[in-house]
C-alpha cells in the first residue's frame, strides 16, 4: 500500500526543496506521513472547492502548487473560510503536499516543461543558483535514534547532493557528558561521567532550509542539549537555478510565437508588450507571476520574457528595456504541470489514482 512518506519521498525526487526559494513554504504541510493513501489530487490552488471535491472522491493527498499556511498561524477555528477548509481537510484525514518554487525550479519542473513546450534549445536556467548558500550540519546521536534523526532532517530538505537525496556521512564514536543535578539524561545519569556510543552524522543543507532543518533536528533529536554543528561551505554552480531562458527552433516576429503560447497553453486572450513585427530569437521563461525576472531576461539576451502576469510598472519597464512580455495568465502558466504532475503520480504509484482536480477553474475570465 502506498504512503503519504512514499508520495512525499518522490515529489522530493521531482522537486528537491532545496531549490525553492527562502521565503517560500514548502513540502507536506498538513496530515499523517504514515497514512496510506490510495487516491490523490493535485491542483494550482487549494480553495474550499478542491476541499470538497477531494471529500467527494475519497482522496487522502492533495498536492497543491500554491501553499496552504503562507503566513504563520496564531489560531484555526471555523471563523474564516481558511480555517474552515482546513478543518474540514483534517476530519476527513486528507493531507497536503505543496511544492511550489521548489516545482517551479526543478529541472523536470514548470518553467523547464514551459521551455520544452516551446522547442527551446540551449535551456538555461535565468537566475543559476549562487555559490556560498550551502552549510554543512553536524550531530550526535545514539544508534536507536539515528533513523528519526536522520528522517527528519532529511525531509526539512537538508541531504540534497545534485540529484542524490537522503544523503548523510555517518561515524561511530564514544561521547562523553557529565550531567549537573538539574539535568535529565535520555541515556546515562546525571552527577557522573558518562561514555556513550553514539553516531556523528553530517548533512549538507541549504541556507534557506537551515533553520527548519535545525528545529526539526532538535525536535527529533532525543537528548536535552544535542550538540549541533553548523559549517559555511563553499560550493559551486550546479547547472540548477530559477526561470529559463533558451532560443527558439527558428526566429520569427512576436505575433507569431504569441499565436504559438496560445495555441500550446490552450489559452485563447493573450496580452503582451512589444512591437509584434520584432524580431524573437532568445525567449526568457518564468511561470506564474514572476516579471521580477525581466531584467534577468534581458542580462540573457532575451528578446521576450513569458510570465503569467505583471503588474502595471513592470510592463512600462519591459517597454523602456525595448524587451517584449507575453502574458498568457497567471493559471495557464501553471495549471497544465499540475496535470502533468497527477499523470506522474499515478505511473509512479501503480496503486494510487492520481488526477488533477475536476472543480478548479482559471478565476480570471474573458468576454
Amino acid at each position: 500500500m502506498t504512503t503519504i512518506h512514499d508520495v512525499c519521498r518522490y515529489l522530493h525526487e521531482v522537486a528537491p526543496l532545496s531549490l525553492a526559494e527562502d521565503w517560500d513554504n514548502v513540502g507536506l504541510l498538513l496530515g499523517d506521513e504514515s497514512a496510506d493513501v490510495v487516491r490523490a489530487l493535485t491542483c494550482l490552488t487549494l480553495t474550499p472547492d478542491v476541499a470538497d471535491e477531494a471529500v467527494t472522491v475519497g482522496a487522502r493527498l492533495i498536492v497543491t502548487h500554491h501553499p496552504i499556511l503562507f503566513k504563520p498561524v496564531k489560531r484555526l477555528t471555523a471563523s474564516g473560510s481558511e480555517g474552515r477548509m482546513l478543518l474540514k481537510l483534517m476530519r476527513h484525514g486528507i493531507a497536503v503536499y505543496s511544492p511550489h518554487t521548489a516545482y517551479d525550479n526543478s529541472a523536470t519542473g514548470i518553467n523547464q516543461q514551459l521551455a520544452e513546450l516551446l522547442e527551446l534549445t540551449d535551456i538555461q536556467p535565468l537566475r543559476p543558483r549562487v555559490a556560498g548558500d550551502q552549510f554543512k550540519l553536524v550531530t550526535f546521536v545514539p544508534e536507536g535514534q539515528l533513523d528519526q534523526v536522520r528522517r527528519a532532517v532529511w525531509d526539512a530538505g537538508a541531504g540534497v547532493i545534485g540529484n542524490y537525496r537522503e544523503c548523510s556521512f555517518n561515524l561511530r564514536g564514544v561521547g562523553t557528558f557529565f550531567g549537573s543535578d538539574e539535568t535529565n539524561p535520555t541515556v546515562g545519569q546525571s552527577g557522573r561521567l558518562e561514555q556513550i556510543e553514539e553516531v556523528r552524522v553530517e548533512f549538507v543543507c541549504p541556507a534557506g532550509r537551515l533553520d527548519r532543518a535545525m528545529e526539526e533536528l532538535r525536535n527529533a533529536h532525543p537528548y536535552e542539549e544535542p550538540a549541533i554543528d553548523v559549517t559555511v561551505l563553499k560550493s559551486f554552480a550546479d547547472g540548477s537555478g530559477a526561470g529559463r531562458s533558451g532560443n527558439l527552433p527558428q526566429p520569427m516576429p512576436l505575433a507569431k510565437l504569441i499565436h504559438i503560447v496560445r495555441d500550446r497553453l490552450n489559452q485563447p486572450h493573450t496580452q503582451f508588450i512589444g512591437d509584434p513585427s520584432s524580431r524573437m530569437e532568445t525567449v526568457g521563461i518564468a511561470c506564474g507571476a514572476a516579471a521580477e525576472f525581466l531584467r534577468d531576461a534581458h542580462r540573457a539576451g532575451c528578446q521576450v520574457l513569458l510570465t503569467g502576469e505583471a503588474r502595471f510598472h513592470a510592463c512600462l519597464e519591459a517597454r523602456d528595456l525595448q524587451m517584449a512580455m507575453i502574458l498568457p495568465g497567471h493559471y495557464a502558466t501553471e495549471r497544465p504541470a499540475m496535470e502533468t504532475l497527477a499523470a506522474r503520480l499515478t505511473d509512479q504509484f501503480p496503486g494510487l489514482i492520481a488526477t488533477a482536480s475536476d472543480k478548479e477553474r482559471d478565476p480570471v475570465r474573458y468576454c
